[in-house]
């Protein structure tokens, strides 16, 4: 993740007192061991006192990294601490926030929730001429992408094109005998509220893709993608190109190509003017670098949504006079909606939804589904309700202290969101004995499989064997999951690394020896 200011808090002894009792559910590990700390007098004589707290704290007080606010809680399947350090102080928890949402929307919601997508007429149909304007209705279907939903990309239906979803709905609007759209083309987005983006997110964030616009419509992750690479010679114009390309921005390049030793600080210099389409790019590209691809978030995912259908609408042979329009007033097509829609479209059942989130750290589709339960449960498509929703789970459902986590969003970019290491293993223990817990089990990364583990762990004693989610913003490095143990067992832990200056790559590498440590 890009720049995020980190706000380091420290709670109270009384709140680590409430919490510390908190026990991994199912089963509720015994009141000793959960009592127990490893600075405590208690610890000396408990399982907390065995090799591996040695081992850690080896690993985790050795500078640089003992400057680094170190949050950890290990417990086995029968409900046994085998670590903790810091384990009910608050930590910030980057994309294992991404735990919580998934986790609520695989319980709460049927696994065969698919979001629907209505087509309404707002004027008459005679002899395939639509009279008016022609409404599209989105309830928060993120699928309309181009990525494969599954570790087997080339399974039956794993993978979708740019156009897949919207040549599906162009198809069937044609097949109802429509041919011509005297009107506009409207992107309908008030099934959610009309913030679009959240509070907590810097203005640099709301730049690029992991911070791109929440509503009821969107398309390609409400994000364009820029393929860079450099010119023929230095000081020339780097070749830059981007898809979609739908008309909708005007773009200037006013970047260069510098000499193949300098470094490439384009990708920190794409600007947009706030509220409008109007981009453009500075800073150099090194030549002689492999061309890659920076994407950069729509202002109007509506108006996005509703100008890639129009595309294949036209590429299907149906006209629109009026073309492309957006709203996120509720009020605005009322009355067409109320009437039945022309065409429907089903998107992709939720495990397909999780699948993102989970293996690739997906951000916008975190706070799509965020909205989503929402809407579901709360009758309200917001940040607020989603939230809601979280929090109830979490308390009623998981049996977690109301007072170990304060979230402010469902991907974890918001600096603001804090949770206990033990509340993040309470989580995952609930989940892994949960009946419905087979598409988010399926959806984490697992280590040396294709997803956001896919180098870590490779070499060592539990390559294939950790299923995790990792976390990352400045300063923050996490990761929680489950380490597949000797004879069956299962180890069940959260890691996390605040307010450190290590840089990445090394403190990946440290989280990842820590890892092994607990899986020996």
């Amino acid at each position: 993740m890009r720049k995020l200011i980190l706000v380091s808090l420290t709670i109270s002894s009384a709140l680590r007192a409430q919490t510390r009792a908190l026990a991994p559910a199912p089963p509720g590990p015994p009141a000793s061991a959960a009592l127990a700390r490893p600075d405590s007098p208690a610890s000396r004589t408990s399982p907390l006192a065995g090799p591996l707290e040695r081992r850690l704290a080896v690993l985790v007080d050795q500078p640089p990294f003992d400057r680094a606010n170190w949050g950890i809680y290990v417990v086995d399947d029968r409900g046994r601490v085998l670590f903790q350090r810091n384990a009910d102080r608050f930590h910030v928890p980057a994309s294992n926030a991404k735990l919580v949402v998934t986790a609520a929307a695989t319980v709460l919601l049927p696994a065969d929730h698919r979001v629907r997508t209505s087509l309404y007429v707002n004027g008459r149909v005679d002899n395939g001429v639509l009279n008016g304007d022609l409404i599209l209705y989105g309830r928060g279907d993120p699928t309309w992408s181009q990525r494969c939903y599954s570790v087997d990309t080339l399974a039956a239906g794993a993978c979708d094109s740019l156009s897949t979803v919207t040549d599906a709905i162009a198809d069937s609007i044609r097949a109802r005998g429509i041919r011509r759209i005297t009107g506009r083309l409207v992107g309908d987005g008030s099934y959610f509220e009309p913030i679009l983006t959240h509070y907590a997110w810097s203005a640099w964030d709301l730049n690029w893709w992991y911070a791109a616009p929440v509503s009821g419509l969107g398309f390609h992750d409400n994000s364009v993608d820029f393929h860079i690479a450099p010119g023929a010679a230095v000081d020339q114009p780097p070749v830059i190109t981007w898809s979609p390309d739908l008309a909708l921005f005007t773009f200037e390049n006013r970047a260069r190509t510098v000499s193949p030793d300098s470094g490439s600080t384009i990708g920190d210099n794409f600007f947009r003017k706030p509220g409008t389409w109007d981009i453009w790019a500075e800073g150099t590209v090194a030549l002689g670098r492999k061309p890659w691809i920076e994407s950069f978030a729509v202002p109007d995912p509506n108006l996005y949504a509703a100008r890639a259908l129009a595309a294949s609408l036209l590429r299907k042979g149906v006209a629109i006079g009026g073309g492309a329009a957006s709203t996120i007033d509720s009020l605005a097509y009322r009355g067409a909606r109320a009437g039945p829609p022309l065409v429907e479209y089903r998107g992709r059942p939720l495990p397909d939804m999780i699948f993102p989130i989970l293996n690739t750290s997906q951000n916008w589709f975190a706070e799509m589904l965020l909205k989503i339960l929402g809407r579901e449960v709360q009758g309200e498509g917001s940040w607020k309700a989603g939230l809601e929703v979280e929090r109830r789970f979490l308390i009623d459902s998981v049996r977690i202290d109301s007072t170990a986590f304060a979230l402010e969003d469902g991907s974890g970019l918001a600096a603001g969101n804090l949770v206990t290491p033990h509340a993040l293993a309470q989580l995952l223990a609930y989940m892994h004995g949960h009946p419905k817990r087979g598409p988010f089990i399926a959806a984490l990364p697992h280590s040396g499989q294709p997803g956001s583990l896919l180098k870590r762990f490779v070499g060592t004693r539990l390559e294939g064997r950790v299923i995790a989610k990792t976390g990352s913003i400045d300063r923050v490095n996490s990761l929680s999951g489950y380490i597949d143990g000797a004879g069956g067992r299962t180890i069940t832990f959260s890691v996390q690394a605040n307010a450190h200056a290590v840089p990445y790559s090394q403190m990946l590498a440290q989280i990842d020896s820590v890892v092994v440590q607990i899986g020996r």
